[in-house]
């Protein structure tokens, strides 16, 4: 093969002992960069987003094929004995193994890390958790759990109501994505030193680090009111970083401002940020041109006091247009917008599906259906999006390619029950 079409990953092999969301976004990221992923699941069962969520009787469900696709499945019963055999095999095999089991789950298998190490010194062995070394580290997390831990929560929604979580799955989708970074840390340094290492990654940490500029505001209260906040001037400020609805959360100042056809249309919004270099533009665009040289608005400082009067007279003039038609006026003012996109209008994007952000995959027993595709685009390491295994799919393939078995071997395999039940086709 040219090296100039290998992925990026070719050649790393991941042995996948993930489940739900937040590992197999990780392994599913190795893979669509080239990695051989190797998903373990349990005989018979799977992982158990199989059947969550089913929006069709009998066949994998959405939940689990748009987070396990370029992967290769195997199915291992680890409390059998040639289970534990083969799974030590796999580990010799393989250059990355990742798990997002309860705390001190592997290691009940028998495989703690010092044990992973012996047998395959070469080893990056990588963890989600839910909390670091502290008061918490025993505990499960869920991706809502960890949005409310992470400090998101108690920053999003409005002033006036309760703490909010976010449709974007920041704690689990975050976190593998965190951990697939520091996956090919380990592997960049593996190179140098020729011994893996253990990566942990904590869903509490990785959603903090994703609101490290609330963890900011919070340290810039003790200094006085934050003032591009809407509870400045009128409101008062407490403690802790407080809930800022619709504002930007930087130094230019922005909202959601409703659009023509809002009144049955739950997406006719548009987000306008009204950026000090164009505020002339924005004054003459809404029919406010005595704003331009007014003592109370000419200034980026007198503006804080007035912002809500300012989108009160942008949400007059966006809700005689349709949320494309401001960006049309907008953006030749370069004045920040962006239309509120809903799933549906994603999905139907033809652009997205042009650079392969959005794909459609077709299954054996699904059907077609549309999966998200690799948002990192590398110049020189092209990247597929492959559709989710059956579960066991490749048993027989992995024991033979990776392991190098003989077709008596997988027989053999087969009748011990590593892989759970006896290979009826293959005794015959």
């Amino acid at each position: 093969m040219d090296k100039r079409d290998m992925k990026a990953l070719e050649g790393v092999r991941v042995l996948d002992m993930t489940h739900v969301q937040s590992g197999p976004t990780c392994t599913q990221l190795l893979g669509w960069f080239g990695a051989d992923v190797i998903k373990v699941e349990r005989p018979g069962v799977g992982d158990a987003t199989r059947g969550q969520l089913r929006d069709l009787p009998g066949v994998d469900s959405l939940y689990f094929t748009m987070l396990n696709g370029n992967k290769r499945s195997i199915t291992l019963d680890t409390k059998n004995e040639a289970g534990k055999a083969l799974f030590k095999k796999l580990i010799e095999a393989c250059d990355v193994m990742v798990e997002n089991f309860a705390p001190g789950a592997i290691d009940r298998m028998g495989f703690p890390w010092e044990k992973i190490q012996e047998i395959n010194p070469r080893m990056i062995y990588a963890s989600v958790k839910g909390f670091g070394p502290g008061p918490y580290e025993d505990c499960k997390v869920y991706e809502n759990v960890a949005q409310c831990t992470g400090g998101s929560a108690s920053t999003t929604g409005f002033d006036d109501g309760p703490p909010l979580v976010t449709g974007a799955q920041i704690g689990d989708s975050g976190t593998g994505l965190h951990l697939a970074f520091g996956i090919v840390t380990a592997l960049f340094h593996r190179e140098k030193t020729g011994r893996g290492q253990r990566v942990t990654c904590a869903m509490q940490d990785s959603v903090l680090n994703l609101c490290r500029v609330k963890l900011r505001d919070q340290q810039r209260l003790a200094h006085g009111p934050l003032k591009e906040y809407p509870q400045y001037p009128h409101g008062e400020f407490g403690e802790a970083t407080p809930r800022s609805g619709n504002a930007s959360g930087g130094g230019q100042p922005g909202w959601i401002v409703k659009c023509k056809g809002w009144e049955t249309d739950p997406n006719a919004y548009i987000y306008v940020i009204t950026q000090a270099a164009v505020w002339p533009q924005i004054c003459d665009v809404i029919d406010r041109p005595e704003w331009k040289t007014d003592p109370d608005y000419a200034t980026p400082d007198a503006r804080l006091p007035h912002l809500a009067r300012i989108f009160e007279a942008i949400e007059a003039w966006t809700r005689t247009k349709t949320k494309f038609e401001v960006m049309d006026t907008l953006n030749p003012l370069n004045v920040p917008c962006g239309p509120i996109l809903s799933m549906k209008e994603l999905a139907e994007e033809p652009s997205l599906r042009a650079t392969g952000t959005v794909v459609e995959v077709d299954h054996p027993t699904r059907g077609k259906y549309l999966t998200v595709g690799n948002p990192v685009k590398l110049s020189a390491s092209p990247a597929d999006v492959q559709r989710s295994p059956l579960l066991g799919e490749h048993c027989d393939e992995i024991l033979k390619d990776v392991l190098g078995y003989g077709d008596d071997e997988v027989q053999d395999v087969w009748t011990s029950g590593a892989l759970g039940q006896p290979n009826v086709d293959a005794a015959e």
